[in-house]
């Protein structure tokens, strides 16, 4: 019988290639045109701590991974015991019979196969793309050809170790998943990398980025494509440098992007300010994960709304925006950068863990892509900060004739220091215009997503948005989803409507940043607030049953 959503999970030691193996098991189900999420959990440790992938498929869209699954393979004893509970009604696990004595399931010699070969326990994932493709039917021609696809390094014992598994596991798993063809063969994105190249799209010229999980693979996809891309890509000594160097490639006319974590954007946010006063247009992206301090550095959570909202000291337009799937992150990175170059202004693309970590399928439309382009001074004498009707200056950029000052004292609009109080006030009246002037805009811009037409009202945003699709779809509950993709400024125009409605709110935050925002701001009143806040996202099935017990 065909299965609706199949679940496969591999876990082991950091250094066993599980995340490959979730990818190279992505990439099978891709080839039967399926739609695939995948969800990669690991410790902040290199060696020793244990790591585990997720792939989740159906025929049709799946916005979000399941624990209940319908094979497991475990390297270790760790992944044995961790994992168990997640045998799905019907289910397998494969466990390395080399290091775990099994009570359930079909033990395999993954050890001591792997010790005939040099790369020995990296071989690990291979076994474990041999056991899932023999499971779902897959040829060995076929295994064969994704294997050299996905494992080019050490191709001899690669093939070699895979077909090994493979008979190994035939007589008990052949084609035991009945895993039809889908609609449409789609590109499986990172959230990060769909961060990346919207950003490109939009016109990146410069990424600078410190390394902090969970934004690091941006500047590392980055930095592979640097050069086809004609862009610099720079690994400066801190995060105050980051943002430093930033506002001074912006200053040269480079449309410029910074990446980082909570921790390393609270070392920016002095430089958030300045470029608040300079107005430096920056695309700021702000992936957060369980905090206070070091908090829990590889896991996820939405505790960082407030800091982004209010991000430096100062009264000045921070626009923040939270895309609500992989393929939204795409396009609002480069309408976050055509928007920090149109007001001159940083913006913050706020996101986390989960969706920067996670993989999905997705169907992009290159010709959607903003590209931003900021306006440029035609007059014959220049005046940086002059006062216009939305408190937006036409730019200049140097080699130029006219001198072009930008100035972190406060200043005139030549950007002279002035100290004056009616330069004062003019300048303060001059950046809040634009506070009304991106309202303006974004009134005919698309600043929320609302999925359903009837049923109980759920508000989410940012990567929530993809666990409360999931749950509703799971549940097969009738509801309306409203997904505010605009933190700030917040639609309130859309939101309006929904007052003294029946609604709950779904996020990840102890406190409810989210509900609070909604309720101060938007004057809106809510049955429940679901919150979770334990590093890891939501179960669909779990979630699914705590939505129905409101109704």
């Amino acid at each position: 019988m065909e299965k609706d959503i199949f679940t496969f999970i591999v876990g082991g030691k950091a250094g066993e290639g599980v995340r490959k193996a979730g990818s190279a098991v992505s990439q099978i189900f891709i080839n039967r045109e399926r739609d695939v999420f995948q969800m990669d959990d690991y410790m902040s440790l290199i060696r020793g701590g244990h790591n585990f992938s997720v792939v989740s498929t159906r025929k049709n869209t799946i916005y979000s991974q399941y624990l209940s699954a319908d094979l497991i393979v475990n390297f270790d004893e760790r992944s044995y015991k961790n994992h168990i509970s997640h045998l799905a009604d019907g289910g397998i696990i494969v466990y390395n019979s080399d290091e775990i004595d099994g009570d359930i399931g079909i033990g395999v010699p993954l050890t001591s196969e792997a010790k005939k070969f040099a790369s020995k326990t990296l071989l690990y994932g291979v076994g474990a793309v041999a056991i899932l493709a023999c499971s779902i039917g897959t040829s060995k021609n076929d295994l064969n050809e994704l294997i050299k696809q996905e494992y080019p390094s050490g191709i001899n014992d690669n093939l070699a170790y895979s077909n090994k598994i493979y008979d190994l596991v035939y007589p008990n798993l052949w084609n035991k998943f009945n895993i039809e063809k889908g609609t449409k063969k789609k590109p499986l994105l990172y959230g990060n990398y769909a961060i990346a190249l919207g950003a490109l799209a939009g016109g990146l010229d410069v990424y600078y980025g410190y390394p902090m999980t969970p934004s690091s693979s941006i500047l590392h996809y980055l930095a592979a494509l640097a050069e086809k891309f004609g862009l610099a890509v720079v690994h400066p000594e801190s995060e105050i440098a980051v943002i430093n160097m930033a506002i001074g490639s912006a200053y040269t006319g480079a449309r410029t992007m910074v990446g980082t974590s909570g921790g390393g954007f609270a070392l920016m946010t002095e430089g958030i300010s300045l470029a608040g006063m300079v107005e430096a247009p920056i695309l700021c992206v702000l992936s957060t994960r369980p905090a206070p301090a070091t908090g829990v550095p590889t896991y996820t959570e939405q505790g960082d709304l407030y800091f982004a909202l209010n991000a430096g000291h100062g009264e000045f337009l921070r626009i923040v925006a939270s895309p609500g799937t992989i393929e939204e992150a795409y396009y609002l990175a480069a309408e976050l950068l055509d928007l920090a170059w149109k007001f001159q202004t940083p913006s913050i693309l706020l996101t986390d863990m989960h969706l920067s970590d996670s993989a999905m399928t997705i169907d992009l439309d290159l010709d959607k892509t903003k590209w931003s382009e900021p306006e440029v001074s035609k007059e014959s004498t220049y005046k940086r900060y002059v006062d216009t009707e939305t408190g937006i200056s036409p730019m200049l950029f140097p080699p130029s004739k006219e001198v072009v000052r930008w100035n972190s004292h406060e200043h005139d609009e030549l950007g002279i220091t002035t100290e004056e109080p009616t330069a004062v006030s003019l300048m303060h009246n001059k950046r809040i215009k634009k506070i009304q002037a991106i309202k303006n805009i974004l009134r005919n811009r698309k600043t929320i997503n609302v999925y359903g037409d009837k049923g109980l009202i759920i508000f989410t945003y940012g990567s929530s948005t993809m666990s409360v699709l999931e749950a509703i779809n799971y549940g097969q509950i009738e509801a309306v989803v409203i997904q505010p993709i605009y933190l700030n400024p917040l639609p309130v125009w859309e939101l309006e409507k929904y007052k003294n409605k029946k609604a709950i709110v779904v996020e990840q935050s102890s406190i409810g940043q989210f509900s609070n925002l909604l309720k101060e701001q938007a004057g809106l009143s809510f049955e429940k607030v679901i919150k979770q806040y334990n590093g890891r996202p939501f179960d669909p099935i779990e979630l699914s049953n705590k939505i129905r017990e409101v109704l």
